[in-house]
């Protein structure tokens, strides 16, 4: 068994040092515009030029695979650290997972983001409703009534809205998986990307069942401070998500404050 477990850490840790390339042809075609970076490389005493081709896509996607075998790693260091009963060491690598889940996760390439506003949420498409409520059960399963949310789980869910988006982009539950994602992100606490999501919701949808410019107003507001942005999305919101009275009432009273403050 302690073999078994050493071998599968010593298999994770390969991979990170080899790291991959994305698989999905389409991530080519988002960022086509290539970087090329030069660094000296000396041997004996001649120094010749070494030359890398690469682009943001490819850096990211390294990155996050590199991150997710880390993670794994400790995870199955732990488990050997158990397996054998070395509490010290067992303590060491549960330490080290904490700070490694503390630790912000920036995701640099931002789906809500490559994907254009100009998107349409407007066909019905089964396989698209099944991944979505697949994410939805995903999302649901991560966050438990009374009981501390699975953050690892949630990832699983932001990674399958993401999915459904990607596949299907005309299908009308876009908005839907938008305006979940952002909710996920709030609570990670990556407002900027938050704050895209609710904007893709009612841009892909103008009509889209959710407060989203009200969400994404509070964003702009409270937490990026661009009251100036704020403003102008809390009057829209106000017409155009008026069905919500809890929400419109919050609106016109920071309306008033922020037209009041910048008077």
């Amino acid at each position: 068994m302690t073999r078994t477990v050493i071998t599968a850490c010593v298999a994770v840790l390969l991979f990170m040092t080899t790291g991959c390339q994305p698989t999905d042809p389409s991530l080519a075609q988002r960022l086509p515009q290539r970087t090329t970076y030069t660094s000296p490389a000396v041997t004996g005493d001649a120094t010749s030029q070494v030359t890398s081709s690469t682009d943001e896509i490819d850096l990211v996607e390294q990155v996050a695979s590199h991150r997710r075998a880390y993670r794994q790693s400790l995870v199955l260091l732990t488990q050997h650290y158990n397996v054998v009963g070395n509490n010290r060491k067992l303590d060491w690598a549960e330490e080290e997972l904490r700070a490694l889940d503390r630790m912000p996760q920036y995701r640099y390439i931002i789906d809500a983001e490559v994907l254009p506003p100009t998107l349409t949420a407007s066909e019905r498409l089964p396989a698209a409703d099944t991944l979505y409520l697949n994410a939805v059960e995903t999302q649901r399963e991560a966050e438990p009534i009374g009981i501390l949310k699975d953050e690892e789980l949630l990832r699983v869910a932001l990674d399958k809205y993401n999915q459904m988006i990607r596949k299907y982009p005309t299908s009308d539950k876009i908005d839907d998986a938008a305006y979940r994602m952002a909710g996920i992100y709030e609570y990670f606490k990556d407002y900027e990307i938050a704050l895209l999501c609710y904007q893709r919701a009612y841009q892909w949808d103008p009509d889209t069942p959710y407060p989203a410019r009200f969400m994404a107003a509070q964003i702009l507001d409270k937490r990026l401070h661009r009251r100036a942005e704020a403003l102008e999305l809390y009057q829209e919101a106000v017409l155009r998500e008026a069905k919500y009275p809890d929400w419109k009432a919050y609106g016109e009273r920071r309306i008033k404050e922020l037209s009041q403050a910048t008077q």
